[in-house]
């Protein structure tokens, strides 16, 4: 039997991104997570002996100390962990004619800021707390000198006048071309998107669907920390990294009502080497969403509900050919959602979901815990069965539990021409809610069980 062996993302994810740290600044990490895959190529077949080779841990002392030493400083040099390294410049808004009075336009003034600050090594953007600042959308464009800060202490509120985005429609703040970033300071963004919901197809059916502005973008960037920031009432998506490299985002704060339409928390797409950590994300649709070209995403210490769960996809809509590799989610709480973890893909695509594991999670009153859905559709009309699909593989849920707010806990409903391969339940013990025992509904799926498994499959 052959096997490959493939390190744990998040180790390839920190070596390729302590050189962005070891010149930018420093942070405190606490002991990694030393886990290797052990990924089998081909043909184990339906044999829970052949799994502990499957995902097993390999403790390499010796690689775990070195790695260990890196990031808390030992070799990177640095003396007071969590500050910046010898910022030279301090720009502020407010000296450039930024009023943050909550009426007046402050996006000139912002842009001004910007040019400055961009133009300067090692500069701090600075928001004053205590203010709000309206702003139409607005561009960062880079390429800027390096080691770039955007410290937004004070408030950033979206004009909700909708011909302010005539000529992008898409955007409200875009990060554009820009490395070695860090975003964060406490402050707030405010989408400002009540008017965008009420005009939405989602509530008002009698209304075209159109597109909406994401709230914070970071498009075309390498090397970005986002950090403590509370981001709320997005127009539609809150924050989006797209085509985007090097990312930690962590102890972000999102919300919106849980009635707010296509609100997604934190939206991946065509990004590689993504770490999300200790952030609550309570809005109207997913908490995470992972969609095609995204690889090495690891989430971890994520508070999820209410919203519509940690999706990947959807993959595959329009006959699309849609990639996503190297996912996982350990340590989750979710509370009230529509969906647990969930892989969505549409019939007619094609590509594949691949790699990908959900651990150390617990859900509370969630509908759907666990789902792969290969036949999903999200039109009025139902959609034509097709042939082909996004190919669903080698996907590990292992030690989830909780309850569930339907009677189906576990769903797996997967091609006929493309069934879900090598999808594995470890330590699995889910309940419908009011100690009602769960069902699981498996169709086109091969699957293996390991440990206390609850529901599990019904095999004829």
């Amino acid at each position: 039997m052959a096997l490959l062996l493939h390190p744990h993302p998040f180790f390839t994810f920190s070596i390729i991104f302590l050189s962005f740290i070891s010149s930018y600044f420093c942070f405190s990490v606490k002991d990694p997570p030393y886990n290797y895959y052990h990924q089998e190529a081909y043909g184990y077949g339906h044999y829970s002996q052949a799994y502990p080779s499957y995902f097993t841990t390999i403790e390499d002392a010796k690689f775990k100390e070195y790695l260990i030493k890196l990031m808390r400083n030992e070799i990177l040099g640095c003396k007071n962990v969590g500050t910046i390294s010898s910022a030279k410049t301090t720009v502020n808004v407010d000296d450039f004619g930024a009023k943050g009075d909550r009426s007046t336009d402050d996006t000139e003034a912002f842009k001004k800021a910007w040019q400055e600050a961009c133009s300067q090594k090692g500069a701090v953007l600075v928001v004053p707390e205590d203010k709000t600042y309206r702003l139409k959308p607005i561009t960062f464009s880079g390429p800027c000198k390096p080691n770039l800060t955007v410290q937004i202490h004070g408030t950033l509120e979206a004009s909700d006048d909708q011909s302010d985005y005539k000529k992008d429609g898409r955007h409200w703040l875009l990060f554009d071309n820009v490395q070695n970033l860090l975003v964060e300071g406490g402050g707030t963004i405010n989408g400002n998107g009540r008017i965008w919901w009420q005009n939405s197809c989602k509530i008002d059916k009698s209304l075209p669907c159109k597109d909406a502005p994401t709230a914070l973008t970071f498009y075309r960037s390498k090397n970005l920390m986002v950090k403590n920031l509370n981001i709320k009432d997005s127009q539609q998506i809150h924050v989006s990294f797209k085509k985007t490299t090097n990312v930690i985002a962590s102890n972000l704060m999102i919300t919106a009502p849980r009635n707010s339409p296509n609100t997604d928390g934190i939206h991946i797409t065509a990004t590689q080497n993504i770490r999300i950590t200790s952030s609550t994300i309570r809005t109207g649709d997913d908490c995470i969403s992972i969609v095609s070209g995204s690889q090495n995403v690891q989430a971890e210490d994520i508070t999820c509900g209410p919203g519509h769960g940690i999706s990947i996809g959807s993959l595959g809509d329009n006959n699309s050919e849609d990639y996503v590799s190297g996912v996982t989610v350990n340590g989750a709480k979710l509370s009230g959602t529509t969906n647990g973890v969930r892989i969505k893909t549409w019939q007619g695509g094609s590509g594949s979901a691949s790699n990908i594991k959900f651990q150390n999670i617990y859900m509370f009153n969630v509908s759907n815990p666990i789902i792969i859905d290969q036949n999903y559709c999200d039109r009025d009309e139902p959609c034509k069965e097709q042939n082909s699909a996004v190919q669903v593989k080698n996907v590990v849920y292992k030690n989830i539990k909780g309850t569930s707010a339907t009677d189906v806990a576990v769903k797996f409903d997967c091609s006929k021409s493309h069934p879900c391969q090598a999808i594995v339940l470890q330590n699995i013990n889910l309940q419908e809610e009011g100690d009602h025992t769960a069902q699981a509904v498996c169709n086109n799926v091969d699957l293996d069980e390991i440990g206390f498994v609850s529901p599990r499959c019904p095999w004829e």
